[in-house]
């Protein structure tokens, strides 16, 4: 549908009532509860109303198995996601965990545990410093496990029988990352390994007496290695060519061999992606499992009576799922699952059935359960989408689009998903947003978005959301295409997607909006400094402003992850780099109407680059909606701040990037 005149005559009546140069005169900041505003006008109630349905869609995702056979999902029934229980399919979701905060990080309790449970992680306000509790099935009580003060704790792992619980926490020292053992019949919590860096515990040996850890370095580095449980010595396992990344790591059933998920070189040929592999150190053997997908493998689950593996591959930002038999690893024939995205995944007690979410284009995520033996696929949640009907919603189109360099000697192209409104009259000129994902190594993926379908059914925008260099994805190589000095490399491929956007008849060059989160505020803002004169309006969510004061501000145990993919503020030459492409310090060519978004308790984006980056563009003269959440952080993840975001977010589309 095309936007209605009258929201398109408000819109217009707004903007012409705030002048740009208007702003920087006094900036006048409203306060409502937890909410702050500067020049963000007040929200039609018929912009509420059309909103409605779409705010109240919600999904469900699989956080494992009770021993009852019952599945344990997050779902959201009022402001938070929170855990329930489903014991059937399409049974009744009995609500578990009632917080204000979102509750997330489940582990259940395995089959075997001397209890039954599971164990949860929930922050304040957004700020990350997550605590575990453990949630005591029989008596419904929830009890802390961790100090419970200013510490980042996640990472679960329980063994066999329950009786150890690991875990990472900051706690030491507020910068590492360290591995942590809870004695879970004591009460008692014992520092395991503190070996500097970011550690996190992986699997336990079926015996407990061993557990395989990992250090993060970098989405392209990482250490893996495995730890005597009674003395805390480690050992570190060799990695092939010195340097590698890795997914998971898990015991096989029988405690020797491990499978896990690597990019290391394969016969001493490099491999592109990532890969799952089962070494057997008695033997030697190495078997590369996904030798025939070229893609990346993502994650994988051991049945507990060890007689499957499930993984999920990404191919091309779609997810399939796999399940081999062990210790032969034979094919297991699996039925059709829809086209889309797959989330966690996790085997019943008894190791017959298979649990999964689902997530597509045309629906939220929902929880199926796969019967192996006789290949039956059941929903176990169906998920409401604010009575909408689910037949209008658009599918996108994978398109790619040239860029300026080559690879192998051919110009390079870059993947995009394109939603595209129904029943476009022949001539008509779509509005168009370029909505960019942060990270920077994450990747787009055609998931459920019910702001895109409003976007593209309500009021007739064309989304493109590009996956440009240096996402994850498409191997290696294209993910390093954008680290360090090579950062605006990134940005020219938005600028080759504008000129895409030109060349597409049924799309308006003029018309031109983009939006981003987190990283991808970065890449709005660098867009906006670059080309000002050919995107209309952008919206930056928790974006980073300048790298070296969000890199002096970002919290301590995030900072050394953060340079390995930005740079070193420390060193000169990088310093250089930064000075040259940071938004801040390039306010005055920020020329088009923006809108920041922050939540106040970012502990990885400070609020501090949101507001400078507001204050430096208001100054300059160019038009700027704030908007800062004082009981959020890296997002909202509470539903009465993210719809008034959605809300405000589209009233700021109609003014300043559909009003003609």
């Amino acid at each position: 549908m095309r936007p209605t005149a009258t929201a398109l005559a408000l819109g217009l009546a707004l903007a012409c009532s705030l002048p740009a140069l208007a702003q920087g005169n006094a900036v006048e900041r409203k306060q409502v509860g937890t909410r702050a505003t500067e020049f963000v006008p007040e929200i039609p109630a018929e912009l509420i109303d059309r909103l409605n349905r779409y705010q109240n869609t919600r999904g469900a995702n699989v956080s494992g198995w009770t021993q009852a056979g019952c599945v344990l999902v997050g779902t959201r029934f009022a402001e938070t996601n929170q855990v329930h229980r489903v014991c059937q399919p399409m049974g009744m979701r009995e609500q578990l965990t009632f917080y204000p905060e979102p509750v997330a990080g489940v582990t259940a309790s395995p089959p075997g545990a001397w209890r039954d449970g599971f164990v949860f992680a929930k922050d304040k306000g957004g700020d990350e410093f997550s605590q575990l509790y453990w949630f005591d099935e029989p008596t419904r009580s929830t009890t802390l496990l961790t100090d419970g003060q200013r510490s980042q704790n996640g990472g679960t792992v329980l063994n066999r029988d329950g009786s150890l619980m690991a875990f990472s926490s900051t706690a030491r020292n507020g910068t590492d990352r360290d591995v942590w053992i809870r004695d879970t019949r004591k009460g008692e919590n014992r520092l395991l390994l503190s070996a500097g860096g970011s550690w996190t515990p992986l699997d336990f040996s079926p015996d407990g007496k061993r557990l395989l850890v990992m250090k993060y370095v970098s989405i392209s580095e990482s250490y893996p290695g495995e730890v005597d449980v009674a003395s805390g010595k480690l050992t570190l396992f060799p990695v092939d060519g010195g340097k590698a990344a890795f997914g998971g790591f898990a015991f096989a059933p029988d405690g020797h061999g491990v499978y896990f998920i690597s990019d290391e070189p394969v016969d001493g040929h490099p491999s592109e992606f990532l890969r799952l592999r089962y070494h057997d150190p008695r033997s030697g053997k190495l078997e590369v499992l996904s030798a025939g997908i070229p893609w990346d493998v993502e994650g994988f689950t051991i049945a507990h009576d060890g007689r499957h593996l499930a993984y999920m591959s990404n191919e091309d930002g779609i997810g399939k799922a796999h399940v081999i038999t062990l210790p032969d690893h034979r094919p297991v024939p699996l039925p059709e699952l829809p086209v889309g995205v797959i989330g966690g995944a996790d085997f019943s007690p008894d190791g017959q059935r298979l649990a999964l979410t689902l997530n597509t284009a045309t629906s939220p995520s929902d929880v199926y359960v796969i019967g192996l033996a006789d290949r039956s696929l059941e929903g176990w949640t169906r998920s409401e989408v604010g009575g909408l009907d689910t037949s209008k919603f658009v599918s996108p189109t994978l398109v790619r689009f040239p860029t300026f360099d080559e690879m192998d000697g051919q110009r390079r192209t870059i993947p995009a998903f394109y939603y595209k409104p129904a029943g476009v009259a022949a001539g008509r000129k779509l509005p168009v947003i370029i909505s960019i994902h942060g990270g920077p190594e994450s990747q787009s993926v055609p998931s459920f978005s019910a702001n895109t379908q409003f976007l593209v059914n309500e009021l007739g925008v064309a989304v493109l959301v590009p996956n440009v260099r240096g996402s994850s994805g498409y191997g290696k190589r294209f993910l390093a295409l954008d680290n360090a000095g090579k950062r605006e490399d990134s940005v020219k491929d938005i600028g080759a997607l504008l000129d895409w956007i030109a060349t597409q008849p049924e799309l308006d060059a003029s018309r031109v909006g983009v939006v981003g989160g987190s990283y991808g505020g970065y890449m709005v803002l660098a867009s906006l400094m670059h080309y000002s004169d050919r995107i209309r309006a952008g919206i930056d969510v928790v974006g980073i402003s300048d790298f070296t004061t969000f890199l002096t501000n970002t919290e301590d145990y995030r900072r050394d992850l953060r340079r390995a993919e930005y740079g070193d503020e420390r060193d000169p030459d990088m310093q250089a780099v930064f000075e040259r492409i940071s938004p801040l310090k390039n306010a005055s060519r920020i020329r088009s109407p923006l809108f920041v978004a922050q939540g106040r308790n970012d502990p990885r984006v400070p609020y501090t680059e949101a507001e400078q980056i507001a204050k430096a563009v208001r100054d300059n003269g160019a038009p700027v909606w704030f908007l800062m959440f004082d009981d959020e952080g890296h997002g909202f993840r509470k539903k009465g701040n993210s719809d008034y975001f959605g809300a405000a977010s589209i009233l700021f589309w109609e003014q300043h990037l559909l009003a003609r």
